[in-house]
């Protein structure tokens, strides 16, 4: 049991560097939320609802942090600062950071799969400060959800998702896929989408015009030659 405890703070501390100990971590909400959330989703799954409602309130009350008892929750979760919502059907697997402001929401239960109305993270998903993930949809193993992005759709697995609606970036994500990326947001301007089409675009007009310019050069030419031997 104090193996267990001691791997997951020394797993919140390799993706925080503000700790100076392990006891120091303790205080944290996100621990405290992910704590109370164990013991209200086992009474969940007892099906003393009330009780583990009153837990999810008291919990909530101390962190700031919503996590329903019905959520599903994997190994290491880290919730920095907290004032984060996850939702009933929710299911986050292991080694998950989710930062402060962050909506795991659902959507309308009759366009769910079996009552299945909020988004499933696979393991060492990063959700950036802000984010908002709708809906039952599965964001890929690796993923990282940029800050004030808003997923609707599924993410694929090692994706970089920013902007609303979110959408991946344009580069090669083996360039930046790190272990851990903070707030799931490359600090880049080559992961914005749109100055990546804007670049692009300024490509093109910078070909099209030399190709001009050559040609007015051409016909310049012709025309000179024209007047040499008219």
């Amino acid at each position: 049991m104090a193996n267990r405890l001691f791997a997951y703070l020394d797993s919140i501390r390799a993706r925080d560097p503000a700790p100076r100990s392990r006891w120091e971590i303790l205080l944290y909400p996100g621990v405290l939320a992910v704590a109370l959330h164990r013991v209200a989703h086992w009474l969940f799954e007892g099906e003393l609802f009330f009780l583990a409602r009153f837990v999810n309130h008291f919990s909530r009350f101390l962190t700031a942090i919503d996590i329903h008892p019905g959520a599903k929750i994997g190994r290491n979760l880290f919730i920095d600062h907290g004032f984060t919502v996850i939702g009933e059907t929710a299911e986050i697997g292991d080694n998950v950071t989710i930062y402060q402001c962050v909506t795991l929401g659902g959507t309308n239960p009759a366009n769910g799969i079996a009552g299945k109305r909020h988004p499933t993270l696979e393991d060492g998903v990063i959700v950036g400060s802000g984010a908002q993930v709708l809906g039952p949809i599965v964001v890929g193993k690796g993923a990282r959800v940029g800050a004030n992005a808003v997923v609707t759709k599924d993410v694929t697995e090692g994706a970089i998702m920013v902007g609303i609606p979110a959408k991946p970036t344009l580069v090669d994500v083996t360039q930046y896929q790190k272990d851990f990326v903070p707030y799931g947001t490359v600090c880049s301007d080559l992961c914005d989408p749109a100055g990546q089409r804007l670049e692009g675009m300024k490509a093109e007009i910078d070909k099209l015009q030399a190709r001009i310019e050559a040609l007015i050069a051409e016909r310049k030419q012709i025309a000179e030659r024209q007047d040499l031997f008219g």
